[in-house]
């Protein structure tokens, strides 16, 4: 199913609305062979259930997938599609069994592999949640020497570089992002970076200015902001601790974007404010208590960041959506 945004293409398969007779045949032929050039078998008795999504982008193909037991296998009649790109499967909570270049691994717990997909090989997905992304060769083969050779090495869970790529990838790969295409392209790049990190097994990162790793530390910095920022204890430090960075550092990072961190904060709180005071059944609530509960402890300092914000006070907000 397209999105509408060029040269990004949205794929959800899912068996939930089919007849459970038909479920395995048409994932095969819907799913397996024509999209992912793979044959399928289940590997138990349960009725089969499995729901997919996949991502398309030039450069990157991604796909988050759930169900029964199964097992893919790209065998030499499925390779001649010519696919030569590197394939990153990542397994958790659930466990995976791969098999390629006579090496056999499991893969569980939150940990990473790499796999090439120009080569014979067989995943035994045994349920609960696997993602998976693939790279064009050429793409991380600019990035890491001796890229296949390194197919088929575990990557820890651990691992600052995977942690990075996969919280990233949550917060990129959205529609909204991907409709501009000088941001697909950035974001493309970014990821292809980070992938090579993770599969290189290179030192910890740290304060690193690599502009991918900048874009990844940013993205969690803000994810973790917009989360918790009614925590009236959510401090510059307290973030820059969560990342494992130093607070300067994740200053730096806000000012990338032309922010703050208080700044940020203050126009979450503000923003979510401003909601509660529009919200119809909402005119018993004092506004002191909604200023402490968006996380304002200081009611004078959210009075003048709200006039400021809004041209208005909040008493007058209030009364006009009344009016």
């Amino acid at each position: 199913m397209s999105t509408g945004a060029a040269n990004f293409e949205s794929y959800r398969f899912s068996t939930r609305e089919l007849p459970e007779r038909m479920r395995m045949q048409l994932w095969r032929e819907n799913f397996a062979r024509a999209i992912v050039h793979a044959d399928i078998e289940p590997l138990s008795d349960v009725p089969f259930r499995a729901e997919a999504t996949l991502h398309a982008l030039q450069g990157l193909r991604t796909i988050a997938l759930k169900g029964s037991a199964m097992r893919f296998e790209r065998s030499q009649t499925n390779i001649v599609d010519g696919d030569d790109s590197i394939g990153l499967i990542i397994s958790s909570p659930g466990r995976s069994e791969l098999s390629q270049r006579g090496q056999e691994i499991e893969l569980r717990g939150g940990n990473a592999i790499a796999i090439l997909h120009s080569e014979p090989v067989t995943v035994s997905y045994l349920g609960g949640w696997q993602f998976g992304l693939a790279v064009p060769r050429p793409a991380l083969a600019s990035r890491v020497t001796d890229v296949d050779d390194l197919a088929m090495q575990p990557i820890s869970h651990r691992s600052e570089a995977l942690r990075l790529l996969m919280t990233y990838v949550r917060s990129a790969l959205k529609e909204r992002t991907l409709a501009s295409p000088k941001l697909r392209e950035a974001v493309v790049s970014h990821i292809q970076d980070l992938a090579a990190l993770a599969i290189s097994e290179r030192a910890p990162l740290g304060e690193s200015n690599a502009s991918a790793v900048v874009a990844a530390r940013h993205s969690v910095a803000l994810d973790h902001i917009a989360a918790h920022f009614q925590d009236p204890e959510l401090t510059l430090e307290v973030v820059a601790d969560q990342q494992r960075i130093s607070p300067r550092y994740l200053q730096r990072l806000m000012a990338s974007s032309g922010t703050s961190f208080t700044e940020c904060v203050n126009e979450l709180r503000l923003q979510r404010a401003f909601i509660l005071l529009n919200e119809p059944n909402d005119g018993a609530r004092r506004i002191c208590d909604i200023a402490l509960e968006v996380g304002f402890s200081d009611i004078s300092h959210f009075n003048r960041l709200f006039r400021a914000r809004f041209g208005d006070s909040p008493r007058r907000v209030r009364s006009a959506r009344k009016g």
